[in-house]
């Protein structure tokens, strides 16, 4: 944000508007003065300025006016008024209109710069957090699909095509890569989404108990049967049935089933009656359904029947452009539900999830922002709060431990994660050295008591004064 942020300084003397000017364009920030109200309207109409500094006691009108309108072009703006007659009522009517800080002249420069800084920094979260929410917003185009990657574009696209027609679809794809969400958005996308979405984990259930579970029985059918029972299929009826990990179906369950794909028929155990039902049927697997075909353990016409439309769903590690929006999506999810106000994910830790290659694919990585938010004592998530496996933990250990080396830059580093690295510590050997003594730190380190307190609260570090 320095490098780019502009700023407008408003002050009717010459010398502080120069003083300002220096100073803060010093600092990297692009700097436009205004020496008049007037002037300094028509320059918030005319530019989107990141930051206004202003008087609150100009030649011609008050700084207020020039707040209001300076938050009435651009409410993002951030406003920080100062003023050599400071006053708790001109304070209270500042704040009120929306400015940021109130500060009194003469000012301290370091706290001047220090309070410029967090502005614009809060400011970039608050920007992050609306572009963020806004990709989330376009990424879930069904229900709690996420993502918005090439792969996952264009199966939206194939969801849009068939989800109003009575097509049988299958899903393939490693475990955890959302399957089940897949077949929801299809569901919800049809004319049937106010009709029944009935789930069938085919591995789940013995096979003793399969034929029954699926298609019901009539009283008397076995020992034990004493009323009629309604099956799954009877009770997804003009509805969706979704078949998940179809592919462990013993044989002879594949030609029960077959007949049901054909007929939309089936008779319910001990019954001599069929019962038809209309269902639109979409299956999942995480197997490779044409290794099983030639090896004989699934049936081929079985196959071609329930496969008219596949949808492969890649696994994360091929769809990483989707990590920051999934992850998001999840730790506002578990921060809700554990009533905490966790908005953002630090930039180290999104790059350590980049680098980490998720052999558990979504399911795992909303475990672990799960696990993360619940340890976390921040209100952002930082890399410290992931719980990775052991080739992560020494891919950080790395990072920790290296020395500088430029030689590196050709290949591509990631140069805030790094320089956080370092700030992280020296704050936390200058709290070492001081027995967490806050002051002493800040004087071992050369910058201001609210400087160090500024930094600990960025990264998360809190220890005892």
């Amino acid at each position: 944000m320095t490098e780019k942020a502009t700023l407008l300084i408003v002050d009717d003397e010459l010398s502080m508007r120069e003083f300002l000017e220096i100073m803060l364009g010093a600092e990297g920030y692009g700097v436009d003065t205004a020496e008049s109200g007037r002037r300094a309207k028509a320059m918030v109409d005319e530019n989107a300025y990141d930051l206004v500094l202003c008087d609150i006691r100009l030649g011609d009108i008050s700084g207020l006016e020039v707040l209001r309108r300076a938050k009435a072009d651009n409410p993002d703006t951030v406003v920080i008024m100062i003023s050599a007659y400071a006053t708790a009522e001109n304070a209270v009517e500042a704040m009120n209109e929306g400015a940021y800080d109130y500060l009194p002249k003469p000012f301290d420069n370091d706290e001047l710069k220090q309070t410029v800084a967090k502005a614009l920094e809060l400011k970039t979260l608050s920007d992050e957090k609306k572009l963020l929410d806004d990709e989330l917003q376009q990424s879930m185009h069904f229900g709690l699909l996420v993502g918005n990657s090439p792969r996952m574009m264009h199966i939206y696209e194939v969801i849009e095509q068939i989800a109003p027609t009575r097509t049988n679809v299958m899903i393939t794809g490693e475990s955890g890569t959302g399957k089940e969400l897949i077949a929801r958005a299809i569901h919800n996308q049809s004319s049937r989404s106010d009709r029944p979405f009935v789930v069938i984990n085919c591995g789940s259930i013995p096979e003793s108990l399969m034929e029954s579970e699926f298609f019901g029985y009539k009283k008397g059918a076995f020992t034990g049967a004493s009323q009629d029972k309604k099956g799954l299929f009877e009770a997804a009826h003009t509805g969706t049935i979704f078949l998940d990990e179809v592919g462990e179906l013993s044989l002879p369950m594949q030609v029960r089933l077959l007949r049901v794909v054909q007929e939309r028929s089936f008779k319910p155990v001990g019954s001599n009656d069929d019962l038809c039902v209309d269902i639109r049927i979409v299956s999942a697997t995480n197997k490779q359904v044409e290794e099983e075909v030639i090896a004989g353990r699934f049936r081929e016409d079985l196959y071609y029947r329930l496969n008219v439309v596949e949808i492969k769903v890649p696994p994360l590690r091929e769809r990483k452009g989707d990590l920051r929006a999934l992850a998001q999506h999840f730790l506002e999810k578990y921060a809700r539900d554990a009533g905490k106000e966790m908005t953002k994910i630090s930039s180290y830790a999104v790059d350590l999830l980049h680098k980490y290659d998720f052999p558990g694919n979504i399911r795992e990585l909303e475990n672990l922002i799960e696990r993360s938010v619940a340890l976390s004592s921040t209100n952002i998530l930082l890399p410290d709060n992931l719980s990775l496996s052991i080739h992560k933990r020494r891919w950080i250990e790395g990072i920790e431990n290296r020395r500088f080396d430029l030689d590196e830059v050709p290949k591509g580093v990631f140069l805030d994660s790094i320089l956080e690295q370092i700030e992280r510590a020296y704050l936390e050997k200058a709290l070492s050295c001081t027995s967490g003594n806050k002051h002493k730190a800040a004087e071992l380190l050369g910058i201001t008591f609210r400087s160090f307190r500024y930094r600990c609260s960025k990264l998360g570090i809190e220890k005892p004064e």
